[in-house]
């Protein structure tokens, strides 16, 4: 048996090291290591599923305990990682599809529909000091005496580039709708990525002296804001419906969707206080702070933060997942409906790290594979229907 043939059998048990799967994606890259990998898959997955004695249940049960994903220990890395899993994830997950329908016949349904439902990409609505509106995406240029734009991101100038003094706080708001994304530098140099379906509210330029305050309307940001050491101490407050978050230098992820009931908050370097009414909490890395609207108490619990912040990379990263909070996600995410036929297949639990740029229909495919037949996606016009 080859070397790459070993590390094969090694990722489809969730063996494989970070260095053994940089090795396999390299190798897949040309066609044939792809037709390769894909012949040994075919091989391996039907003689195994051939296998009189073979404890389906049993293997499901190893194969869940062994995508677990690596907890957080250098970010770069991790990524790199999780980047090099989700190509391999979605190979063998088309690979499974197609031969989990070999011996249908005809074309099933789902392959049918046309792809209709495209990723995501970076675009925003900005609102500017004086009520105008202008719309942010890919080569289309804007730019003003205090911001810029290329199209995918927003530079707001420091207090020494502005070309204005302020004398009052004046506000922007950056909308990010469904199927978009964006990324924000505000003027003290805080950087903040915005995910689908959110809003944000922040100075154009933050006063000397003053706290410097922005307010996540709703929806779901990463920040990684500049340390009050560099702005004369000036401490950094974030704003939410529920809650409100201290920061001194740090790195973290809110999510407060309008239509969730709790807001989730990590941190993933850093410090941070979150106040909730009378009561407080300190957060340290690898936490989750979990409020309700409803009640002032804060819920404090160890995560592993890559899990939440794939995203800020480009990637879904579901872990044991159920249906009903995927398809939350990928709404947002490809600006689609979502209905499901009955509701026992909100239950139906998924894991895998899956790239955001691949087509809707890649994604329902590989997750339908999985399912041994208890899902069936059917896309009709801009609605997924779950049956």
């Amino acid at each position: 048996m080859t070397e790459i043939e070993k590390i094969i059998i090694k990722y489809l048990n969730r063996e494989a090291d970070s260095s053994e799967l940089e090795m396999l994606e390299e190798w897949i890259k040309n066609e044939n290591g792809t037709r390769i990998f894909n012949n040994f898959v075919k091989i391996h997955y039907l003689s195994t599923l051939s296998m009189t004695k073979y404890d389906v249940d049993k293997a499901k049960k190893e194969i869940r305990n062994k995508l677990k994903v690596v907890r957080w220990k250098n970010k770069t890395n991790l990524f790199k990682r999780m980047a090099v899993a989700a190509s391999l994830v979605l190979i063998l997950g088309t690979t499974f599809y197609q031969f989990y329908n070999i011996d249908k016949v005809g074309t099933p349904e789902f392959e049918k529909q046309p792809i209709v439902i495209e990723a995501g990409t970076d675009k925003a609505i900005l609102t500017l000091e004086n009520g105008d509106e202008v719309a942010l995406e890919k080569g289309k240029k804007f730019e003003t005496g205090k911001v810029r734009s290329n199209g995918e991101e927003l530079v707001y100038a420091d207090k020494e580039q502005s070309d204005a003094v302020e004398k009052e706080q004046s506000y922007n708001y950056l909308t990010i709708p469904r199927g978009g994304q964006f990324y924000v530098q505000l003027s003290d140099g805080t950087e903040v990525w915005l995910n689908s379906e959110t809003k944000l509210k922040y100075p154009v330029t933050f006063i000397e002296g003053l706290t410097r305050n922005v307010e996540l309307l709703y929806g779901e940001a990463y920040f990684k804001v500049s340390p009050s050491t560099a702005h004369k101490g000036a401490a950094f407050h974030v704003l939410t419906k529920s809650q409100e978050i201290d920061v001194l230098g740090t790195e973290f992820n809110i999510k407060a969707y309008s239509d969730d009931q709790i807001i989730a908050t990590t941190l993933v370097e850093g410090k941070i206080r979150i106040k909730k009414g009378e009561v407080n909490e300190i957060l340290k890395p690898n936490q989750q702070a979990k409020i309700t609207h409803e009640s002032d108490k804060i819920v404090v619990q160890e995560i592993d933060v890559s899990q939440e912040i794939s995203w800020v990379n480009g990637l879904f990263s579901f872990n044991e997942k159920p249906l009903e909070e995927i398809m939350t996600v990928l709404s947002r995410w490809y600006d689609t409906e979502v209905i499901f036929a009955n509701a026992k297949q909100k239950q139906f639990v998924f894991t895998g790290i899956l790239e955001r740029t691949e087509a809707v229909d890649d994604i329902l495919k590989l997750i339908e594979a999985t399912s041994e037949g208890q899902l069936q996606f059917e896309i009709n016009d801009n609605t997924i229907i779950i049956k």
